[in-house]
């Protein structure tokens, strides 16, 4: 166990340096230290251990407090398809509301320490903590936003244009957290991102190679970084199919 992960367990959420991200920046002392009441910080969870998984009863919302957290769903063929990648800052489990089940299963990437609120709790909360009901109505928004913007990045014909979006995706939220926008790691394999964006690992792999020996990014495994930001920016919007590199996943 990390010594990061063994000093996350004592905070509460007035010390974590990331409740920003994750809490209504309008929320008084009082009004944290009410929230701070109905957390549960439990152990860290390693990797490739579960939080929960399809199907289970939904009870909980989670704050992924270090670490990162991947979610994927099983399609009517039995296969994977990965739903989302989550980073400190961030919540995820919302997928459960709705059917009081969740819908996706959640597996650590890495040794992980993961905020768990009951969502009972929270909702009896957020009848006396008005910012905080709405944050929450924000942050289900945020989810149906995300699940379409997948769904408008799996349609793109450029396998090209899918990675530069997620790299900027990444950029973005790292930025989020006042860490650097141009270097930082992936906490997934090349096989998650190509299931992710509906592509084969070898795509994948080309693609990274490709932006590298352009001069666009700098590839270390999971080490990025991005050297012409804005050149991966312009992929995002203006590229072209390219028949080498659009390969659809397989199944």
């Amino acid at each position: 166990m990390s010594n990061n992960c063994l000093s996350l367990l004592g905070l509460n959420c007035s010390d974590c340096r990331i409740s920003a991200l994750c809490l209504p920046l309008s929320l008084h002392g009082d009004e944290i230290g009410q929230l701070d009441e109905i957390v549960q910080r439990g152990r860290p969870i390693h990797k490739d251990e579960y939080i929960y998984h399809a199907g289970s009863d939904f009870a909980s919302i989670y704050a992924v407090r270090s670490g990162a957290v991947k979610t994927y769903a099983i399609d009517s063929e039995g296969h994977e398809q990965v739903t989302g990648f989550h980073l400190p800052g961030e919540i995820f489990g919302i997928d459960g509301i709705g059917r009081n089940r969740h819908s996706n299963s959640a597996i650590a990437l890495e040794t992980s320490a993961i905020c768990e609120i009951p969502f009972n709790r929270l909702t009896d909360l957020s009848l006396t903590i008005p910012s905080l009901q709405r944050r929450f109505i924000s942050l289900m928004g945020l989810e149906i936003n995300e699940d379409q913007e997948l769904l408008t990045l799996l349609s793109k014909k450029s396998a090209e244009e899918r990675v530069a979006t997620l790299l900027i995706n990444f950029s973005i939220r790292n930025q989020a957290r006042k860490l650097s926008a141009t270097v930082f790691r992936l906490p997934m394999s090349r096989s998650d991102i190509g299931n992710y964006l509906g592509l084969t690992l070898e795509t994948v792999s080309r693609v990274f190679s490709r932006f590298q020996k352009s001069g666009l990014l700098n590839v270390d495994k999971k080490e990025i970084e991005i050297l012409d930001l804005a050149g991966l920016k312009t992929l995002t919007s203006s590229c072209a199919p390219d028949a080498d590199l659009n390969t659809e996943k397989a199944g």
